[in-house]
């Protein structure tokens, strides 16, 4: 797999509403956790939307990994332009960052926002161009996510295409793993 989508739930849907709330560490590293052998496996592109939450976290961990996989690449297309235009003040800086920092940039539709189908147009989009999807969803818990994964389904049906999916209780297992590396201190 050369080129992976990564989506998942915005910062609200987790009840997160800081940059700094400790669960981002966890988040973190569950997509860090999920990237690692895909890089050893020839991973070079990560694809994401620059959504607010799990989008810019992965763009994170990505710029991290990029220390030590300089081949790695971060691809921000988003699903019209000025996406960010409405957000707070403090979650454009965010954005404008990883924006600065991205290997590719560009939009899936070349006009402001206009109406939904500009999202399925996206999620469309992304998993054409991409070979896989990391996911954090948790069908337990209903959220934005799930129009990508159900979207990635269909489309799984006809062609091979991998959807790894961080769930809750995988979050659950990297606290717990983090916990007893922090005790081993």
């Amino acid at each position: 797999m050369k080129v992976l989508a990564i989506s998942g739930y915005k910062p609200y849907e987790l009840g997160i509403f800081k940059n700094d709330h400790p669960s981002v560490l966890f988040l973190k590293a569950a997509i860090k956790k999920s990237l690692i052998p895909m890089i050893d496996e020839g991973l070079e592109w990560v694809l994401i939307s620059g959504q607010l939450g799990v989008e810019l976290w992965a763009a994170e961990v990505v710029f991290e990994l990029k220390m030590e996989f300089p081949n790695l690449k971060l691809a921000l297309i988003t699903p019209f332009l000025d996406q960010q235009a409405s957000w707070k003040e403090n979650n454009q800086e965010w954005y404008e960052s990883v924006l600065a920092q991205a290997d590719f940039i560009d939009s899936v539709t070349k006009k402001g926002y206009e109406k939904p189908w500009q999202f399925r147009l996206k999620n469309q989009f992304f998993i054409e161009k991409s070979e896989g999807l990391l996911l954090l969803y948790d069908q337990e818990r209903d959220g934005s996510p799930k129009y990508l994964y159900e979207m990635a389904l269909e489309y799984q049906k006809k062609h091979l295409y991998p959807i790894e999916l961080i769930t809750f209780y995988d979050l659950q297992m990297i606290v717990e793993e983090e916990q007893m590396k922090l005790a081993d201190f």
